[in-house]
């Protein structure tokens, strides 16, 4: 039986919302474009994973990484709240038809995702990456509870009213400014409350400590890497990591590559050695227990022998290869997200 495989983060919402011109896409059909489509899935042996709704700046500026580092990208401006509705309940709206064509599950609940893993139904998890969309009395954080969202990031790498993304550079420290808001603080203790799962992946450090100190959930950060391995500003150091083994937390493995390389370059010729060490370097510190995938598929540049979702077992064979038993592997592929779902869930 092929393993299957949950992942901690993509951005395929913001792909179909937004297509570049000329390359529309169904999720239901095959597709050369982007990185993930049911046909792909099930082909790659994708089980399930985060949905992330990631709203994009409101003009056609967009934030990318420069092929070579060094460099330090400045933060970009916050977003207005009625655009951020606007922009979530768009891409909400394409989960909930996908659902209805029978594409996926959106699942609810930790109960909701045995089954799914167990009968081959793609199962999602609507993610906020970024709370833009929240208004500070947390208002609408109690309709998108109702409306399925199940995990959320604060911020994005880009100040809001709760707290300050971490900007993107290399070399860099994720110390790069204030922690959380005091809406911040209060949006922490309502996800504990409700049951919304808390993603640390772009806070900056005294966000993160902040949440450390205010969270009774386990800390998890969904597609975040090794600082000590690749100086990016976006990556964990080893205070970080440590923190997240002791909540009983854990980290997804990021595919980009510009956040796996020791030199930063944005570079889709990185082989899959690099995921292997990073992951290596999790697992030494954090334990098999607390380590996942997080790919940020459609998000990302990736190495070019995972190519895309069809690449996902050509990563668990070298993982095997390398030594990974079956049980590993099958703890790495989906068992710790659902281990940390269910703690972080009511």
């Amino acid at each position: 039986m092929t393993t299957p495989i949950f992942d901690g983060h993509n951005d395929t919402l913001l792909s179909l919302w937004r297509p570049k011109e000329g390359e529309a896409r169904s999720f239901l059909e095959r597709s050369d474009y982007g990185h993930l489509d049911l046909p792909r899935a099930q082909e790659g042996g994708l089980a399930g994973g985060f949905f992330a709704v990631f709203v994009p700046p409101a003009t056609k500026e967009e934030t990318k990484l420069p092929s070579e580092p060094p460099f330090e990208l400045p933060l970009p401006e916050p977003l207005e709240l009625a655009y951020a509705q606007q922009a979530t309940m768009a891409m909400l709206a394409i989960a909930y038809r996908l659902e209805r064509a029978g594409a996926l599950k959106i699942v609810r609940s930790a109960a909701e995702l045995g089954p799914c893993l167990n009968q081959g139904v793609l199962a999602a998890v609507l993610h906020l990456e970024g709370a833009e969309a929240i208004d500070p009395d947390l208002t609408a954080l109690e309709v998108f509870y109702q409306a399925g969202v199940r995990s959320l990031g604060p911020v994005w790498s880009r100040p809001n009213a709760f707290g300050c993304g971490v900007p993107f550079k290399f070399p860099g420290s994720p110390d790069t400014g204030p922690g959380l808001t005091a809406a911040g603080q209060a949006l922490i203790a309502a996800c504990n409350e409700l049951g919304i799962m808390i993603d640390l992946s772009h806070l900056n450090e005294q966000g993160f400590w902040d949440v450390a100190k205010l969270s009774q959930a386990p800390l998890v950060a969904t597609h975040s890497n090794v600082h000590a391995l690749c100086p990016s500003s976006r990556n964990l150091t080893d205070r970080q990591l440590d923190a997240i083994k002791d909540s009983g937390g854990m980290v997804g493995l990021n595919f980009a590559v510009s956040f796996l390389r020791a030199d930063g370059k944005n570079d889709a010729d990185t082989p899959l050695e690099v995921l292997v060490r990073h992951l290596d370097y999790l697992v030494a510190r954090l334990g098999i227990d607390h380590v996942g995938l997080g790919s940020d598929f459609d998000g990302a540049t990736v190495p070019r022998d995972i190519k895309d979702v069809t690449g996902l077992p050509k990563l668990l064979e070298a993982l095997r290869a390398h030594g990974y038993d079956e049980a590993s592997l099958r703890q790495v592929a989906y068992e710790n997200w659902w281990r940390v779902l269910r703690l972080s869930w009511h």
